[in-house]
């Protein structure tokens, strides 16, 4: 299969960036919850800025990596495949079937999920106490689909950083 030089670069940077994007979720992760997230911490946020700035650093992170994966690496790997884009959920669809996802039902629970993070953030804080325990249950899913993007550009010879 030929593949234009020019999606090849912008699917390494795209690589580059999901592994540095990685590396700081699982940092901001690992701080956040060493202990379970309760509703007892999410009403003490307001008196605790840096747990606050740190909730706020695991949304943010876990968001961009989602869509940097599901919004921008995606797509162009499918199209770098020869694959037919489509809707995001016909996308996820196919990349469930080349095995790049566990799957599509899952990212679209972690999508609907991070939405909740972001707009639920001051307002309930069982809600956002649910949603950030969650939202932390699915990190090492995105890490398994980070391994097997890297996994698979390496099998058909496209380095991976």
């Amino acid at each position: 299969m030929k593949i234009d030089p020019e999606q090849l670069e912008r699917l390494r940077f795209l690589a580059r960036v999901v592994q540095r994007e990685q590396k700081h979720l699982l940092i901001t992760d690992h701080r956040v919850f060493g202990r379970p997230f309760t509703p007892e911490r999410a009403r003490a946020l307001a008196d605790n800025i840096d747990e606050a700035e740190r909730v706020e650093a695991f949304v943010s992170r876990f968001g961009r990596l989602q869509d940097t994966l599901g919004d921008k690496l995606l797509p162009l790997y499918l199209e770098v495949l020869g694959e037919h884009l489509g809707a995001a959920i016909d996308n996820l669809d196919r990349a469930e079937k080349l095995g790049l996802i566990p799957s599509s039902d899952d990212w679209l629970a972690m999508r609907k999920l991070r939405n909740q993070m972001v707009h639920e953030y001051i307002e309930d804080p069982n809600t956002l106490a649910d949603a950030l325990q969650a939202g932390h249950e699915f990190v090492p899913t995105l890490t398994t689909v980070i391994e097997t993007f890297f996994k698979d550009m390496r099998e058909r010879g496209w380095a991976t950083p």
